[in-house]
Parts: structure tokens; C-alpha cells; sequence
């Protein structure tokens, strides 16, 4: 039976699983999943700033605090790619380890101080949407609807900038000021679901459902969609699976239900999947073979 808290839990969930489909859709193709990785992990220690400063768990302002850190390590990684001869991948794990590593001894140094061990920090590492108070769940579901209401109001303006940017420039959109906005969004998305999927496993969501959607078609609109649809379900079957059992953490079955939507994808999916390509390759084979065998005779 479904209770009042689990149905605040289950909707804010779902709204958090269409808001990364979307988001993560462009980001995705625009190849920054993992950029969103490091923003991820750069989040913790933003949490832990503001409650060292505030002494208390007061999720707007911790949420504030993530963002900074977030779109520090964000521009960090695109200074050092700019600046240096680094590569983006070794960039990302720099910065990624390092506000990582900051992250967890600040919030070491948060449960040895007084009232530290009750904070609840340590929920934001691997998420506890299940004990999410009410008032955070409203904050979660009105930041996720303004995540995808700006996914769908600025879709034309980012399938130009995505796939065709000289196009783009030539008919004088703001291609820089769209790309800073996009990223933005993508901040704004893993702060929207740390609390609920963690900073470890909020990129996956990101990442996990735009790939399990790219094998079922080539059209960005498909792509969104079926993106918005795994997302949304991998947030409800994951918090409807945790609520069986006390003690299960809701991000991690999230993860593992996108996960398992994207196998399916990988081998079901009717034109990119393996088993269609499969059938495909030995169609084609079999005319060769025929034709040698005819040959032969």
C-alpha cells in the first residue's frame, strides 16, 4: 500500500527521472556526461561549507552551496583543458578527485564537531530520498519542473548548437551564452537530485537513460522522450522496490533499475540493439554464401 510520504517520495522521484532524461539527453550528445560527473562529486563538499558555516541542515541553502562548488569544478576543468596540454578525461578526474577528496574530509570534520553526527550529510553521498521531509520533496519537484520546462522551451536553440554550430552562429544565436546555460542546467539537475540519488550515483542518472534512448532511434525528439520515459520509470520502479525493505537506499536501486533498462535497450532495442544487428549481419551473409556455393558448383 502506497502511503502519503511514499507518494510525495514516488512523484518526486519520477519529476527527478524526466528532468535528467532531458538534461541528460543534451549533455549526452554534446559528449559532457562526464563532465557531469565531476560536477556530481564536486557538490559534497559545497554541502559541507554551508553547514560548517550555518550549523544547520537547511536544504536550500546546502543546495547553494553545492551549486558554487559544482559550477567551480565545472569552468576548473574547462580552464585546464583551455590553459594546459591536458586532455578533458584526465582534467575531469583531477578535478573530479580532488573537490571529491575535499568533500569527504570536510564531511569527516562535520560528524567529529558537536552535533555533527546528526546532521544527515552523509545521506548526500549515496541519496535517501525515503527519509526526504515534505517541504524538501516540494523544493526537489519545483526545481525538476523548471529543469524540464527549460529542456523543452530552448530544444530548437540546443539541436542547432549540438549538431550543426556554424549553422547556428550564421543565424546569430548566442551559441557561447547557450552552451553556458546548458551547463548550468546540468548543475542545477545533479543539485536538484544529490539528496535523493547521492553524489556518487547522480551522474548515472544523467548518463544511463540518454544512452539506453540513443539505441532506439536517431531522432532527437525520440531520443528525449524515450530518454524522459527510462528516467522516469528507473525513479519509480527504484523507489517503489526500496520501500519493500527498511534500509534499502532509494539512489542505488534507481541506478540499478536504469541500468536494466539500458541492458534492454543494448540487446532488444528493434535497430541498434545486438540482437537485430546480429540478424542483420548474418542476412547479409547468407546471399554471400549462397553465391559462393554456386560458384563452387
Amino acid at each position: 500500500m502506497i502511503t502519503g510520504n511514499l507518494l510525495w517520495v514516488l512523484a518526486g522521484a519520477i519529476l527527478l527521472g524526466i528532468a535528467a532524461g532531458l538534461n541528460g539527453t543534451f549533455a549526452f550528445l554534446q559528449k559532457q556526461s562526464l563532465v557531469g560527473d565531476a560536477a556530481a562529486h564536486a557538490a559534497l563538499p559545497g554541502i559541507a561549507i554551508a553547514y560548517l558555516i550555518l550549523q544547520q541542515k537547511d536544504l536550500p541553502i546546502l543546495m547553494l552551496g553545492a551549486a558554487i562548488t559544482s559550477a567551480i569544478a565545472v569552468y576548473t576543468i574547462q580552464w585546464i583543458v583551455s590553459q594546459s596540454k591536458l586532455k578533458a578525461d584526465a582534467a575531469i578526474g583531477l578535478v573530479l578527485s580532488v573537490f571529491f577528496g575535499i568533500g569527504i574530509v570536510l564531511i569527516t570534520l562535520v560528524n567529529q564537531s558537536g552535533a555533527g553526527n546528526q546532521s544527515g550529510l552523509n545521506d548526500f553521498i549515496f541519496g535517501k530520498a525515503a527519509t526526504m521531509a515534505k517541504s524538501d520533496l516540494i523544493w526537489l519537484s519545483g526545481s525538476a519542473m523548471l529543469i524540464i520546462f527549460m529542456c523543452l522551451l530552448f530544444f530548437k536553440e540546443w539541436k542547432l548548437m549540438i549538431f550543426d554550430p556554424v549553422f547556428a552562429k550564421g543565424i546569430g544565436l548566442p551559441v557561447e551564452r547557450l552552451r553556458i546555460l546548458l551547463t548550468a542546467l546540468t548543475v542545477l539537475t545533479i543539485v536538484t537530485g544529490i539528496q535523493a540519488v547521492g553524489v556518487i550515483l547522480m551522474a548515472a542518472m544523467l548518463i544511463i537513460p540518454a544512452a539506453a534512448a540513443r539505441f532506439w532511434s536517431s531522432h532527437l525528439g525520440i531520443i528525449l522522450v524515450t530518454s524522459a520515459f527510462f528516467g522516469a520509470l528507473s525513479g519509480a520502479l527504484g523507489t517503489l522496490i526500496s520501500s519493500l525493505r527498511t534500509g534499502l537506499s532509494t539512489g542505488p536501486i534507481i541506478v540499478l533499475s536504469a541500468s536494466f533498462l539500458f541492458l534492454i535497450s543494448y540487446f532488444f532495442a528493434p535497430t541498434r540493439g545486438l540482437l537485430s544487428k546480429s540478424r542483420k549481419k548474418k542476412a547479409f551473409k547468407q546471399p554471400s554464401i549462397a553465391r559462393e556455393a554456386m560458384e563452387h558448383e
